[in-house]
Formats: C-alpha cells, sequence, structure tokens
C-alpha cells in the first residue's frame, strides 16, 4: 500500500490571484478570492499596478487580533481616489462548486475553498431556500485578509487588514473577506505591534504574481483539498482537538514550488 506521503497531491495556485507582498518583515504571499469578492479583489489589483500600496505602513496593529494596512494617508480612513465598495460580506455558490467540506452541523459547515476557510449556511436552510446555490463566506482565521471600513457598510476603499488571530464570531458576514495568507504568515505576526506602531513596519512593494517576470515569479502549491493526504490531516486535528475542533485549527500545507 502506498504511503500517504506518497500519495500527497500539490495544486499550483493561480498567480492571476496571488498577491505578493514584500515588506520590511519579509515576503508574504496572499492567495485571492474573486469567487468570494470579486469586487474586491478587483480593487486590490488595481492598487497594486498603480503602486499605490508600495510603502505604506502597516499602521495599526493589534496583537491577537489585527494587522491593518493600505490607507494612503497611513491613518484609518484614508481612501483611494475611487469610490467605496459595496459590501461582498457573503456570496451565494453554485451547489456543485469544488469545495472541500471539513464540518456539518445542524447550524451550518465549514471548509476550504482553495485555501481559504469558509462557513456557510446548513444544509436544511440551502433545501429550505430551494435554489441551486449555497450561502457562504471566510471566516476570519488566523492569516485571513479582509477589506476594511469604516462606520458604513459601503465603505471599503482600499484598506486591508490580516488576521492575527481567530475573530469569526466578531468579524464575519460584517467584513468583507477577500484572501489567505499562504506563504510567509510570520509577517502578520511580527510586524510591530501599535496604534500606531512607534516604528511602523512597512509594504516595500506590492504585485500581483502574474505580473512578475517568469524568472522572478513565485509559484505556489497548495496540498490538494481533496485528497487523501489532506483527509488524513483533517482526521488528526479533529481527533486531536475533539469537542473544542473549529475549521480555524487547520490550514490547507502550501509550499513554494
Amino acid at each position: 500500500m502506498q504511503s500517504v506521503q506518497t500519495q500527497t497531491r500539490w495544486v499550483t495556485l493561480d498567480p492571476q490571484n496571488l498577491l505578493v507582498i514584500d515588506s520590511t518583515r519579509g515576503r508574504m504571499i496572499v492567495e485571492m478570492r474573486p469567487d468570494l469578492a470579486p469586487k474586491a479583489v478587483e480593487r486590490i489589483k488595481l492598487l497594486a499596478r498603480e503602486k499605490v500600496y508600495d510603502g505604506l505602513q502597516f499602521h495599526r496593529v493589534i496583537d491577537l487580533f489585527v494587522v491593518q494596512t493600505g490607507n494612503p494617508n497611513n491613518k484609518d480612513g484614508g481612501t483611494s481616489t475611487y469610490p467605496n465598495l459595496e459590501p461582498e460580506f457573503s456570496v451565494r455558490l453554485p451547489a456543485k462548486v469544488a469545495w472541500r467540506q471539513v464540518t456539518q452541523t445542524s447550524d451550518g459547515n465549514s471548509g476550504f475553498l482553495g485555501t481559504m476557510p469558509v462557513l456557510t449556511v446548513s444544509d436544511a436552510e440551502t433545501r429550505r431556500r430551494n435554489e441551486p446555490t449555497f450561502q457562504a463566506w471566510g471566516a476570519y482565521c488566523p492569516g485571513v485578509a479582509g477589506m476594511g471600513r469604516g462606520e458604513a457598510l459601503d465603505s471599503a476603499n482600499s484598506e486591508i487588514f490580516f488576521m492575527r488571530g481567530a475573530s469569526s464570531f466578531r468579524l464575519g458576514l460584517q467584513y468583507t473577506a477577500w484572501g489567505n495568507a499562504v506563504i510567509g504568515r510570520e509577517v502578520v505576526t511580527t510586524v510591530v505591534a501599535g496604534e500606531p506602531p512607534a516604528n511602523p513596519d512597512i509594504m516595500q512593494r506590492v504585485q500581483v504574481a502574474a505580473d512578475m517576470p517568469e524568472g522572478q515569479r513565485p509559484v505556489v502549491e497548495m496540498m490538494d483539498p481533496q485528497g487523501p493526504a489532506f483527509a488524513q490531516l483533517v482526521d488528526t486535528v479533529q481527533r486531536e482537538k475533539g469537542a473544542d475542533f473549529s475549521i480555524c485549527d487547520i490550514q490547507v500545507p502550501t509550499r513554494l514550488k
């Protein structure tokens, strides 16, 4: 019988939806999910290509909570020259979408879209609506990226944040989740904390991977969430955590090819 190691399948992530952030704490690569937040991803790509994000500070960093950046004035409330975005707090996905379900309860389900942890309504709620889709939204686990906003629900613009801890209960269905850090998560955990930090770290350069020269473009692979190696990983973590298990207790393994 083959070992799980030899059965492990790896899937290459789309460079069109990889955001490469070079910072004073190192490089972080983020998988963007236009299937969850198409307008947010479109805006982030636009601002990256216009170099709006280059040189901006991590201006608000709260331990065990969030790391915020992306405001051109390096303060909360700063915006780009583009209009604010409508909320994309949840999305309706086709019933046959390729996602990896991990938990199923009477109150809702959880799993992964690519590397992105997601929550969904229950199967019973989906059946009640009698539609060929189901409602899903990003789970705010460590490393997950969201759009910052003001008091108004439609005030997201250029600010982005990364989770330094898990906070799905506080942020879920209230902020647009658009991606997940897949390489260099230590950047999120090591940038200098403060509101604002005394000596803030910065994003030196932000690029879409597909725009980078072929010899410089990072190639990122994820363990196939549908494969046996990931199934064994899920089973191991669920047994270790028991009744306390949540989708934030597991990450889809990734690597640079």
